[in-house]
C-alpha cells in the first residue's frame, strides 16, 4: 500500500488540518480507500461543513410537515385520497452545476435522474419535474452550446423516464459565464403511511445493491463539485456521470413494486459519493455498523478496485436493507425488471464501516468520525453594513424617466430574461401522465391523480436582489414563490431550496449566504411556509473567465401548495371582454414614497438604460400575507377570471403577459402620482393584477371590504386600472407584442 503523501491528501480536497482530524479519528494512517472515503464524506457537497451551522436556523416544522430536512426529500401531508387514505407530497431540489458546465447534456440529464431517485427512494411515484437554470451572456462563445445541451439533457431524461417537466425558470447574467447553474426539482405522491426512510437496523439484515452496474464514471464527482473551477474544465469530463433514463424507469417500477410488500427495512439512493455516502448514511442514521464484500458489487468494467467502486457515481443505483428471508422475493422483482440485484453485505453492531476485498479487510473506519464528527466551520462573514459597503450598494442618485413606455415594453419583452421560453418548453413533455393542468403560468399545477386536488409548484429567485441586499433578497425569493402559488388559487405549504453561492472562504460570499438565510427564515416564519428539504452548492466561481468570477448569490426556492378543488384554478390569461382589471398592492403603495426610486435593481433600468443601480425592493411580509390570503379567498369564491403576480418588468410586463396568454388586449391607465417609469416598470413587491367580470362585482366588493382575517396580515389596496378588451395594450397590437416576445430564442438559435 502506497504511503499517503501531502500531495495525495491535497488531491483529495482535504486541508492539512482536516487530515490531522482523519488521523485522530482513525488513530492511525489511512490507506488510500479510507482516504478516498473521508475525502468524499467530508467534501462540502456531502458534509455541508461551511453551511450546517446556519442551516440549523431555518424553520422546518408545521402541523402538515411529516418529515423535514435530513432524509432524501421532504414530506408533507396533503390530505385524504379517494379511498380515505392520507396522502403525502414528497419533494426536493438539487444542483448539478459543475457537471453541467463540463458536459451539459449528461450533467443536466443526471441531475434530473438523481433528484427523481431522491423522491422515489422514499416511496413516492414522481409526478412532476421542475428546474431553475442560470446561464451567462447569450453572446458568450460557449453559451448557446451550454443552453442547447442542458435543455436537451433535461428533456431527454425526463421525457424518457415518463415524468412531466411542468415549469421552471431560465435566466441570463454575465456572472454565470464561467459557472452555469442547473437546479432540478421533483415532486412525488405517496400514501402517508408508506414512507420509506434510510436508517439501517437489524444486526445481520442483508444489504442489497440494485439497479445498474458500477463503472468508473463520476469518480470524485462530489469532490469536484466542492471546488472552484480552474481553467481545466475539459480535463474533468471523466468526473461527470452518464445517465440511462430507461434503466431509471425500470428502477422506479421495481422499487415501487417491492415497496408494496413488507420487505424493506431501509433504502437510500446512490447519489453524490455513490456507494460510500449511501452506506455511511444508512448505517449512521440507524446507529449501526456495516460490512460490505466488495467482490460482490456488480461492475461493468474489468479490474475495478474497492477505491473506484466506493467513489464511483454511476447512475441508476440503490442500496437497501431487507428483512431476513425476503431476499428471493426481492431478487425476483428486480430480475423481472432486468436490473442487477446483489447481496453485498450485512448490518452489524460495530458502528464501523468494514470493506472486504479478496478475503482481506481493505477499510475499517469508525462511523462517528466519518459522519457525525465531520468538520463544521463558522466561517467569517461581513456584517450587513460592511457587505453593503463592499458591494457598493447605494440609493439611486437620480432615477431616469421613460420617454416612450411602449418602446420600453417591447424592448423588455424581447430581452433574454423576459422573452418567451417556448423554445425550451416545447422540448419537454409536460403532458405525460395526463394530470398536468397548467404550465407557463405563475405556478405549474398538477392534479393529484384520482382526486379533486392539485399541487401547485413554483421555482423562484431574483439573484440581482440577493446581491444588492442578501437579507431582503432572501425574503423576496420566499415571498415570490408564495405569491406564485397563491396566484393559481393554492394554499402554500412548504419549501425546498438549492442554495447556490461562490467560495465560502471569502467573507463577502459567506455574508451573502448567512444574511440570505436570515431573510429566508424570517419570510418562512411570517408566511408559515417551512423549509423541508434542500441542497447547498458552494464554490460556484471560475478562474477560467479571468479574475475568479463568482456567480450572483442564487438561493433558488421551490415551493409546493395545495388546491383542494382543482376546478377553481385560475391562470394569468385575460379571458372576457369587459372584465375589470385591478391592481392589488400594499396600502402604503397608494402614496409614492419620495425616499424610494421604485426602480432600483429593476430589469427596466438594466435593459433600457444599461444601469445596475439602487437598492433591492423591500419586502413587507405582512402585506404578502394579506394580499395572498385575499387572492386565495377571491379565487376560492370563483370571483376572479385571471390572476398574475407582479415581478420582473413590473406592471407593464405583467399586463403584456396576461394579454399574450389570453390573446386579448386591454385599455389601462396610469396613476399620475407616480412617474411613468415607476408606475409601469417598478418592481415593488406584494402586488398582483386580477380581473373580475361585471356580474361578480358585488361579491368581489364584499370580500375586499372584509379584508384578510389573519391578525398578522396587513391590509392591501385595490385600484381599478382598466378593462379587458380589444386587440392592443398601451397602443401596441397583440401581434406586435407577440413578435417581440418570441424573437429572442428564435433568432439566437437560428443565428
Amino acid at each position: 500500500m502506497s504511503e499517503i503523501t501531502p500531495e495525495i491528501v491535497e488531491s483529495h480536497g482535504l486541508s492539512p488540518e482536516e487530515y490531522e482530524r482523519v488521523l485522530a479519528g482513525l488513530g492511525r494512517e489511512p490507506n488510500l480507500v479510507e482516504l478516498g472515503i473521508f475525502s468524499v464524506m467530508w467534501s462540502e457537497h456531502c458534509s455541508y461543513k461551511s453551511s450546517r451551522l446556519h442551516l440549523k436556523k431555518l424553520p422546518t416544522e408545521a402541523p402538515w410537515v411529516i418529515c423535514g430536512p435530513g432524509e432524501n426529500a421532504g414530506v408533507i401531508d396533503i390530505g385524504d385520497g379517494p379511498d380515505g387514505t392520507k396522502l403525502a407530497a414528497i419533494f426536493k431540489m438539487e444542483s448539478h452545476n459543475h457537471p453541467s458546465y463540463i458536459e451539459p447534456y449528461q450533467g443536466a440529464a443526471t441531475g434530473v435522474g438523481g433528484i427523481l431517485r431522491d423522491v422515489f427512494t422514499m416511496g413516492a411515484r414522481p409526478v412532476a419535474n421542475m428546474n431553475a437554470l442560470r446561464f451567462g451572456r447569450p453572446d458568450h462563445p460557449k453559451m448557446k452550446h451550454l443552453v442547447q445541451g442542458v435543455v436537451a439533457g433535461i428533456g431527454g431524461y425526463g421525457n424518457c423516464v415518463g415524468v412531466p417537466t411542468v415549469g421552471g425558470e431560465t435566466n441570463f447574467h454575465p456572472a454565470y459565464d464561467g459557472n452555469i447553474l442547473v437546479n432540478a426539482m421533483t415532486v412525488g405522491i405517496a400514501d402517508a403511511d408508506k414512507i420509506f426512510y434510510s436508517a439501517a437496523s437489524g444486526v445481520g439484515n442483508p444489504i442489497v445493491y440494485v439497479g445498474s452496474k458500477t463503472g468508473r464514471d463520476g469518480i470524485h464527482g462530489a469532490t469536484m463539485a466542492s471546488a472552484d473551477f480552474e481553467e481545466d474544465a475539459e480535463a474533468k469530463r471523466p468526473t461527470v456521470q452518464v445517465g440511462d433514463p430507461f434503466t431509471e424507469k425500470l428502477l422506479i417500477e421495481a422499487c415501487l413494486e417491492l415497496m408494496a410488500t413488507d420487505a424493506i427495512v431501509a433504502i437510500q439512493d446512490m447519489g453524490a459519493a455513490g456507494l460510500t455516502s449511501s452506506s455511511v448514511e444508512m448505517a449512521t442514521n440507524g446507529g449501526a455498523g456495516i460490512r460490505l464484500d466488495m467482490n460482490k458489487v456488480p461492475c461493468r468494467e474489468e479490474g475495478m478496485t474497492p477505491y473506484e467502486m466506493m467513489l464511483s457515481e454511476s447512475q441508476e443505483r440503490m442500496l437497501m436493507v431487507l428483512k431476513p428471508g425476503k431476499e428471493a422475493m426481492a431478487q425476483a422483482i428486480f430480475e423481472k425488471w432486468e436490473l442487477d440485484f446483489a447481496i453485498i453485505g450485512e448490518v452489524t453492531d460495530t458502528q464501523h464501516m468494514v470493506l472486504e476485498w479478496n478475503g482481506e479487510v481493505v477499510c475499517d473506519i469508525p462511523l462517528g468520525p466519518l459522519a457525525a464528527d465531520a468538520p463544521e466551520y463558522d466561517r467569517p462573514y461581513l456584517s450587513k453594513e460592511e457587505y453593503s459597503s463592499w458591494a457598493g450598494i447605494a440609493p439611486m442618485a437620480e432615477a431616469p424617466e421613460t420617454s416612450d413606455p411602449v418602446a420600453d415594453l417591447l424592448k423588455l419583452l424581447a430581452s433574454p430574461n423576459l422573452a418567451s421560453r417556448r423554445w425550451i418548453a416545447e422540448q419537454y413533455d409536460s403532458q405525460v401522465m395526463a394530470d398536468t393542468l397548467q404550465t407557463g403560468g405563475d405556478a405549474a399545477v398538477v392534479r393529484v391523480h384520482g382526486t379533486d386536488k392539485a399541487l401547485a409548484i413554483s421555482t423562484d429567485c431574483t439573484p440581482r436582489y440577493v446581491y444588492a441586499d442578501p437579507f431582503e433578497g432572501g425574503k423576496q425569493a420566499i415571498a415570490e414563490t408564495y405569491r406564485n402559488i397563491c396566484a393559481v388559487g393554492a394554499r402554500p405549504l412548504a419549501v425546498t431550496n438549492c442554495l447556490n453561492f461562490a467560495n465560502p472562504q471569502r467573507p463577502e460570499i459567506m455574508s451573502q449566504f448567512v444574511h440570505a438565510l436570515e431573510g429566508m427564515g424570517e419570510a418562512c416564519r411570517a408566511l408559515d411556509f417551512p423549509i423541508v428539504s434542500g441542497n447547498v452548492s458552494l464554490y460556484n466561481e471560475s478562474k477560467a473567465t479571468g479574475g475568479g468570477s463568482a456567480i450572483l448569490p442564487t438561493p433558488a426556492i421551490g415551493g409546493v401548495g395545495i388546491l383542494d378543488d382543482a376546478s377553481k384554478m385560475v391562470t394569468p390569461a385575460f379571458k372576457n371582454e369587459g372584465d375589470a382589471i385591478y391592481l392589488i398592492a400594499p396600502e402604503f403603495w397608494a402614496k409614492p414614497d419620495p425616499a424610494r426610486s421604485h426602480l432600483g435593481k429593476s430589469l427596466w433600468l438594466d435593459v433600457v438604460h444599461g444601469r445596475d443601480e439602487g437598492r433591492a425592493p423591500p419586502v413587507n411580509l405582512a402585506a404578502e400575507l394579506g394580499a395572498g390570503q385575499i387572492v386565495r379567498k377571491l379565487i376560492g369564491e370563483g370571483l376572479l377570471s385571471a390572476v398574475h403576480d407582479l415581478s420582473d418588468g413590473g406592471l407593464a410586463v405583467a399586463l403584456a403577459e396576461m394579454a399574450l396568454f389570453g390573446g386579448i388586449g386591454a385599455q389601462v391607465s396610469a396613476n399620475e402620482a407616480y412617474t411613468a417609469a415607476q408606475w409601469w416598470f417598478g418592481e415593488d413587491q406584494a402586488r398582483y393584477v386580477i380581473t373580475v367580470s361585471p356580474d361578480k362585482a358585488d361579491a368581489f366588493n364584499r370580500i375586499v371590504a372584509e379584508g384578510p382575517d389573519i391578525p398578522e396580515a396587513e391590509l392591501v389596496g385595490f385600484t381599478r386600472i382598466g378593462t379587458v378588451g380589444g386587440e392592443s395594450l398601451l397602443g401596441v397590437s397583440i401581434s406586435d407584442l407577440r413578435a417581440a416576445h418570441e424573437s429572442f430564442f428564435r433568432d439566437w438559435m437560428e443565428g
